[in-house]
């Protein structure tokens, strides 16, 4: 789990000069297979998971999560995106996330991609052997509420593995104190999704793109996580990241 963190780290770094204005999401996409398949030797394992044909998700704006990378869908000057991807090694899986800004980003903008990292975090911070499901969830509410955004509730963070999708759903929002009780070996993902208005989220009709209710900005972040005997490792950590 560790080695597939960090490769997914260094991908993250390989596409921060690629991603600007003017590329389309599946140019992204298919630099990001190029690099995990070519360079690092593993497996982008996204694709073909429940039939779904790409390396990662491309979500623009009020798009929540999922978005589907397309030729006809250009970046432009004041987008805010996330791109999600996954990545396989020696049969272990890690999860992220992160959030870009398009050239100059409206200030409302900036701020919800900002605060939403920082309710990652709080929800990271929570996670220790000994503590529960509901601190992590508590954590991130309490902070997206105090500055007026709401969390999604339909999608959620979730056990990694030698599977994506493992046991247990980590929600992010919760009562302190609640839930499973987290111990030490434990990996499993923390993405909140934080709307600028409802929590209330809209399947498209493709199937996969989740959008807002309200059309207001979405945004989110994740890193793939291990509780530790003395608190939790970030698997995924960035290099321009500090704890």
């Amino acid at each position: 789990m560790r080695e597939s963190g960090r490769l997914l780290a260094s991908v993250f770094g390989e596409l921060d000069d690629y991603i600007e204005a003017g590329v389309t999401t599946l140019e992204i996409n298919d630099f990001v297979e190029g690099y995990i398949v070519d360079v690092l030797n593993a497996r982008p394992a996204s694709k073909g998971q429940y039939g779904y044909q790409f390396v990662l998700n491309s979500s623009i704006n009020e798009v929540v999560c999922h978005g589907v990378p397309n030729s006809a869908k250009r970046l432009k000057n004041g987008d805010i995106i996330n791109i999600d991807i996954t990545l396989e090694k020696n049969g272990y899986i890690a999860d992220s996330s992160k959030m870009y800004g398009i050239g100059t980003v409206p200030p409302l903008a900036k701020k919800l991609v900002d605060v939403t990292y920082e309710a990652m975090w709080k929800g990271i911070n929570s996670v220790k052997h000994g503590s529960t499901l509901g601190d992590i969830g508590f954590a991130i509410e309490q902070h997206a509420k105090k500055h007026g955004y709401s969390v999604v509730r339909e999608y959620c963070g979730h056990g990694i593995g030698q599977e994506m999708h493992e046991d247990p759903q980590i929600l992010h929002f919760g009562n302190a104190g609640s839930g499973l009780v987290l111990q030490e070996g434990m990996t499993f993902t923390i993405e909140p999704m934080i709307n600028q208005g409802t929590y209330k989220t809209k399947l498209k009709k493709d199937g996969w793109t989740v959008v807002t209710r309200d059309k207001k900005l979405s945004a989110q972040w994740e890193h793939t996580v291990l509780v530790t005997a003395s608190g939790v490792d970030v698997l995924t950590l960035r290099p321009e990241e500090t704890r």
